[in-house]
């Protein structure tokens, strides 16, 4: 059996296999609420073969949304809405699991394809928070949070890990990447405070780390969490990969089962050489500072590609994204291509690799 398809179990839940779909947004909800679109989309890429299906970035509150059309596990109806999309996840044989964000600076923005810039309140949009009021480049600028708001934030993640459970979901990823609030609070170029959520590495890690805690004491010990670092901001004097290993440390300590590492996001100063697997370096980084087991992110495309990252014990897991948006079924044709067996949906049986020969 190769790596790429032998099972991992963390905290007793057995992913069938380490070909894991990363949380891509597709801004096509309603109120916050799943469509039909989400249901074909991730129903599509558990059919394809992937060991876990990780929903896109869902907001915990309307106003951590990264735009009006996006993803929110605030309320029951939306948590509901879920339900039937884990069932078929489930009965493909994946595993289903939930980002649950708040896009702090950079919410209130336009889908991709609308152009990226604030979305008016007039349009729909909304005022934006953050660690400080420090805009991200020329977003609107947001409003510092009150240190009286940030327990009502605390819980409000606690409280979207509750309804998450409840609609089927067997991982919770906190999304602390890609300049999103948590990112904003970790990296001293968008954290400017001098109260206790800000300064030294401590700080700065504090809310996450407050995060952690409360859905931990909130979900039951069975439910599996990751947490999303960007190992780098790419930027001089912000976040860098050695204080993302202590962070990884921290929450080792406190009941996380993995990091998945990206990098990123948080400065439009950002200078980032892209190539296959750029990011992979940061993935063992923190798995060899933490101890924990992390799934490394980006450009990583072909069944050998992966199968080495995992070989060499760069990471335990690989998340793919817009490779499996081009083909969804890019893991059942990597584990033929690596000489594995992966089961088909009967429907789907006469198109095997092994059968067109």
């Amino acid at each position: 059996m190769s790596h790429l398809f032998s099972p991992i179990t963390l905290r007793g839940l057995t992913i069938p296999n380490r070909a894991w779909v990363s949380p891509m947004c597709q801004y096509s909800s309603v109120d916050g609420r799943p469509t039909d679109w989400h249901l074909v989309h991730l129903g599509a890429l558990a059919r394809g073969g992937a060991g876990l299906v990780l929903t896109e970035a869902t907001a915990v509150v309307p106003e951590g949304r990264i735009s009006p059309q996006d993803a929110g596990i605030w309320n029951d109806e939306q948590a509901e809405d879920y339900a039937r999309i884990t069932a078929f996840i489930r009965s493909q044989g994946s595993v289903p699991g939930i980002q649950l964000g708040h896009a702090g600076r950079k919410a209130s923005t336009y889908a991709p394809w609308r152009g990226r810039r604030s979305v008016p309140e007039a349009e729909g949009g909304w005022g934006t928070v953050a660690p400080s009021a420090v805009a991200f480049g020329d977003y609107t600028e947001p409003r510092e949070l009150a240190g009286a708001e940030i327990p009502g934030l605390v819980q409000a993640w606690a409280d979207a890990a509750v309804r998450a459970v409840a609609a089927g979901f067997e991982v919770l990823e906190i999304h602390g990447a890609h300049g999103y609030l948590v990112h904003q609070f970790l990296s001293p170029l968008s954290n400017l405070r001098t109260d206790e959520y800000g300064g030294d590495l401590a700080g700065r890690a504090r809310l996450l780390l407050e995060i952690v805690d409360a859905i931990r004491a909130a979900v039951p010990e069975r439910i599996v969490l990751f947490v999303r670092l960007s190992g780098t901001d790419w930027v001089p004097g912000g976040l860098t990969i050695e204080e993302v290993g202590e962070v990884a440390t921290l929450l080792a300590a406190r009941g996380v089962d993995l990091i998945d590492v990206s990098s990123g996001g948080n400065s439009p100063a950002q200078q980032i050489t892209l190539g296959p697997g750029y990011q992979v370096h940061l993935a063992r980084a923190v798995r060899e500072a933490s101890g924990l087991p992390t799934a490394a992110v980006g450009l990583i495309t072909e069944p050998g590609q992966a199968e080495k990252i995992l070989a060499e014990q760069s990471a335990d897991a690989v998340l793919l994204a817009r490779v499996l948006l081009r083909e969804p079924s890019w893991p059942q044709r990597a584990a033929f291509e690596l000489g594995d067996e992966l089961a088909w949906p009967e429907q789907y049986e006469r198109a095997r690799p092994e059968r067109l020969s």
